[in-house]
């Protein structure tokens, strides 16, 4: 092995190419600082491994956030979205949430060439194997290969990648997602450094091809007829549109789950990591819940021009043979021709509680981990991490203060919170419920919140602010503009906020005091050294959590399992007294 130094040096160096490292790797380097991009695959950045589709229900609200930071997610969704909706249209805007199927290869395609185009930013193709470490100084990272890459930060998101192990019936393979190879050393590095490591599980269903299902006897499904962008830069969306497919499953696909579960991972103990509650395996419906006549599913394509189907809602491990009759077990899908089986897969994640509200790791400073290592499910919490983790490593790599988000600022505030305070024993995925103040943090209001500081950090362009400043200005305090000095904003835009402002106010206005008592919490930061095990009243095991998650505020800590209101005032006794 040789151990080459590699020629050149970074502010931020990013360990993978999926939706979080994309994010992390665009965002140091519109900031001005050099970034490297490692990754196995070049040609797999930013791959819709799963469903073909961005958004849903919390979800949407993350992707208008990333947008409005100065993100690219939402852009990418714009320019390969074939199925656009506005999910809970007849419930309140504090719940409507964005959602488009998009074009998988378009959606890939598009993001490498935000990669490639990006100034100040180097992809490269190579798997990093360890990070390089001299005492208790992060150096950068090494490769399989034993080349050296230099930075003075690192932001790891490896994915599903860490010591990947896919599992199709009783028959196990290592990989890190279909067909391709797992990273392998990462996992050790973590565990020399006193990482604790879990194992957590995900699943994907079968692909169909398209010519062998039979149409007539589906439900059809057609999007929304004036597609709404993702995007705030994105003036309207003119790609061709395409229908979705509803089937159902019956008695029949039931039988054959039921007389096949000794022969799957999940139920014979194969599996050990825990699975999420909110996209469970299609074995899991019908075990735990008998009585339920049918499940629903969902026949996707995954592109224009591609004729592989995704079977949304069979996610499945059974093995193959299962696989294609419980598939032809449904009406319309008889003779259905699996293109690619459903698997599940095991991979290693970091506790996040391990980390800072920045995302910084609390055991090697310089050391940020976003996306699916940090126990999160699904594409938007991956690219809402990996924002939030490369504007804080290059702040950290020029010694300037930090990035954060409050909870009653956005999502990704909820996310980051809920994250490194209270932990995950199964993968994360947003709601609307997860946040307190939902009916300010909507969909529709994500660039009058967040887009001021995104301009801060340099992630949006200047002409772009003066537009949205423009936009912002007659939203709050009144006046008419010709739509062509607001673009991509309108005057339509401007009256429709407007009137959701007026409508929401007094419900928003009793929510902001509540926040706002909340937020006084927030703003006393506990000491760095506090000694909780020599606080005796605090019970004990207050003390032990205390100590181990080491809270960065009050407010933290009140969110805590397990710490009490009485713990709390004792805390904030001590905290006044240093």
């Amino acid at each position: 092995m040789s151990d080459a130094l590699f020629p050149r040096s970074y502010d931020v160096i990013v360990v993978g190419g999926g939706h979080a490292g994309v994010e992390a790797a665009l965002a140091a380097a519109r900031m001005g600082r050099t970034a490297l991009l490692l990754t196995q695959n070049l040609d797999t950045i930013a791959a819709m491994s799963c469903n073909p589709s961005i958004g849903g229900v919390g979800k949407g609200q993350m992707v208008r956030e990333v947008d409005a930071l100065g993100g690219e997610m939402a852009k990418a969704a714009d320019r390969s979205s074939y199925f656009s909706q506005t999910l809970n249209l007849s419930k309140g805007q504090a719940v409507r949430s964005p959602r488009a199927q998009c074009d998988k290869a378009a959606y890939r395609a598009g993001q490498k060439a935000a990669v490639e185009s990006c100034a100040g930013l180097d992809p490269v193709q190579d798997e990093a194997w360890a990070l390089w470490t001299e005492g208790s100084r992060l150096r950068g990272v090494v490769s399989r290969r034993g080349t050296r890459y230099e930075g003075k930060t690192v932001v790891l998101t490896t994915g599903t990648f860490l010591n990947g192990l896919a599992h199709v019936g009783l028959r196990t393979h290592a990989a890190g997602r279909g067909g391709e190879a797992p990273a392998l050393g990462i996992s050790a590095s973590l565990r020399s450094l006193g990482f604790v490591l879990g194992r957590l599980k995900t699943g994907t269903p079968p692909r169909l091809h398209a010519r062998s299902i039979d149409y007539s006897r589906l439900e059809r499904q057609d999007g929304d007829a004036a597609p709404k962008p993702f995007s705030h830069f994105t003036r309207r969306i003119d790609n061709p549109q395409l229908p979705s497919w509803v089937a159902y499953t019956n008695a029949a696909t039931h039988r054959v789950i039921r007389e096949n579960l000794d022969r799957s991972p999940l139920y014979s103990g194969k599996i050990e990591g825990s699975g999420p509650r909110y996209c469970p395996s299609i074995e899991d419906k019908v075990v735990k819940f008998p009585l339920k006549e049918r499940h629903q599913l969902f026949l996707e394509p995954e592109g224009w021009r591609t004729s592989e189907v995704y079977l949304n809602g069979m996610s499945t491990s059974l093995p193959e043979d299962a696989q294609r009759a419980l598939v032809a077990s449904i009406p319309g899908l008889e003779d259905a021709l699996l293109t690619r089986c459903g698997y599940a897969i095991e991979y290693d994640f970091c506790q996040p509680t391990q980390l800072t509200d920045t995302l910084e790791s609390r055991l090697v400073p310089g050391l940020f981990l976003a996306g699916q290592i940090n126990g999160t499910t699904g594409y938007e919490e991956a690219a809402g991490q990996g924002l939030v983790a490369g504007v804080n490593a290059a702040l950290r790599a020029r010694g300037e203060a930090p990035f954060r988000l409050g909870r009653d600022e956005a999502y990704l505030g909820v996310m980051v919170d809920d994250l490194v305070v209270r932990g995950v024993d199964e993968p994360y995925r947003m709601f609307t419920a997860r946040a307190e103040n939902r009916l300010s943090l909507r969909a529709d209001d994500a660039d009058l919140r967040l887009m001021e500081k995104g301009a801060a950090l340099g992630l949006v362009a200047p002409e772009a602010r003066e537009r949205f400043l423009r936009y912002r200005s007659l939203v709050l305090e009144g006046g008419e503009a010709p739509d062509a000095e607001l673009e991509p904003w309108s005057m339509a835009t401007v009256r429709e906020q407007r009137e959701i402002r007026a409508a929401y106010e007094p419900y928003i206005s009793r929510e902001r005091a509540g926040a706002e008592r909340l937020k006084a919490a927030e703003l006393v930061e506990l000491p760095e050294g506090l000694d909780y095990a020599a606080i005796g009243a605090l019970t004990n095991e207050s003390r032990q959590k205390l100590a181990r998650l080491r809270p960065r505020t009050l407010g933290q800590a009140g969110r805590v399992p397990g710490v009490t209101p009485a713990d709390l005032q004792i805390l904030w006794v001590h905290a006044r007294s240093r």
